[in-house]
């Protein structure tokens, strides 16, 4: 019995120290692919940390980043929680008809309003005279997040869109309210990603084109890209799920649009990158203008959007001399006409549910 105590401290003493050994000698990233954050750093060491206690909590959050083989725990956990204990979702994700979502929920009405104020602030400081009866008119689109179409049916919590949408309206009653959720089902979003797929939005463009009095209809030739996509929630859900591929669409009229503010249309430097998604157009940029040397009408639109933008905005430009995106997550709207030239132009704003319920990072 005295042996057996002696091997079993001895072995307690090799794992902890062997791992505390192996977590301050061995090489962790400063960066996590998976999750598409930085992982935090050792944290300073002072007296006013340590008798605090903010050194103790900034070190748990430095060792939990920074433990060996991590991403490997992290799905064991996940498959643990999902599988052994039968929980229905981890880290707020779960899976339903082959997708994996994001359990959204609930509404922040805080954060639309700030979204709708600004909205607003922008109107009267930069197309005061715009409104929904003008020559150039204020249009609004809200594209709800995918699990619109998974949540309720598979028993998770959702957000009322249509509640949210209504008050969005009411609190924008200068923009003409076009509806697309509609033409929206789960599998016109990437599986493993939160964004719609471009390949399955041509009907929304269309229809966005014939709602803003642009009423057009081409033909698209779509391109697979050869690299795997493996979506932001693939990382965060920490399982192993089949990739998603990316299919972009193009023809004579994007192949030969002008494009300031980003690497082209569509940014083959990003197709390996840690986001593919950002190939439309380069992913996050304050202001992006596209001219369209096969239309001579003059016709101008300036979208207001998120990262839904990007995918979608070439299926647009067949409609107009030139369209202007402006991302106010990177752009301070108080400048705005600094990079914007808002005349004689119909304005949209395009936004996602998820956006519109956490819109701090616009300003």
């Amino acid at each position: 019995m005295k042996i057996k105590n002696i091997i079993t401290v001895l072995l307690c003493a090799v794992f902890l120290f062997g791992m505390s050994a192996w977590c301050f000698s061995g090489q962790t990233p400063e960066y996590s692919e998976s999750e598409r954050r930085l992982l935090e750093g050792f944290p300073e060491v002072s007296w006013d940390k340590i008798s605090s206690g903010k050194f103790a909590s900034e070190f748990e959050k430095y060792s939990t980043d920074r433990f060996p083989m991590r991403d490997t725990f992290r799905t064991i956990k996940a498959y643990a929680r999902l599988y052994g204990f039968m929980q229905k979702d981890n880290n707020d994700l779960f899976t339903a008809d082959g997708h994996l979502s994001k359990v959204i929920y609930p509404h922040n009405p805080v954060m639309t309003d700030h979204a709708t104020e600004l909205f607003s602030t922008v109107r009267d400081k930069y197309f005061p005279n715009l409104d929904k009866d003008t020559e150039n008119k204020i249009y609004l689109a809200v594209i709800p997040d995918k699990n619109r179409y998974l949540a309720a049916d598979n028993g998770y919590l959702s957000l009322d869109y249509d509640e949210i949408n209504t008050i969005i309206q009411e609190k924008m009653p200068y923009a003409n309210y076009i509806e697309v959720s509609d033409l929206l089902s789960a599998d016109d979003y990437y599986f493993t990603d939160t964004h719609w797929r471009q390949d399955k939005i041509v009907d929304v463009a269309e229809r966005l084109k014939a709602e803003m009095n642009h009423k057009s209809s081409v033909e698209y030739k779509e391109n697979i890209m050869p690299y795997d996509f493996n979506g932001v929630y693939v990382g965060q859900s920490a399982l192993i799920v089949e990739p998603d591929t990316i299919t972009y669409l193009t023809n004579d009229i994007i192949d030969n649009l002008v494009v300031e503010g980003a690497n082209g249309v569509y940014d083959m430097t990003k197709v390996q990158s840690k986001d593919p998604y950002e190939m439309f157009l380069s992913g996050t940029q304050p202001v992006i203008k596209l001219t369209n040397p096969k239309n001579t009408t003059g016709d101008r639109l300036v979208i207001f959007r998120d990262s839904f933008g990007s995918s979608i905005a070439p299926l647009l430009v067949d409609a107009y001399s030139e369209v202007t995106l402006v991302d106010l997550r990177y752009v301070n709207s108080s400048i705005l006409d600094m990079f914007v030239d808002f005349s004689d132009a119909d304005v949209l704003f395009m936004y996602s549910t998820v956006l519109l319920n956490d819109s701090l990072s616009m300003k």
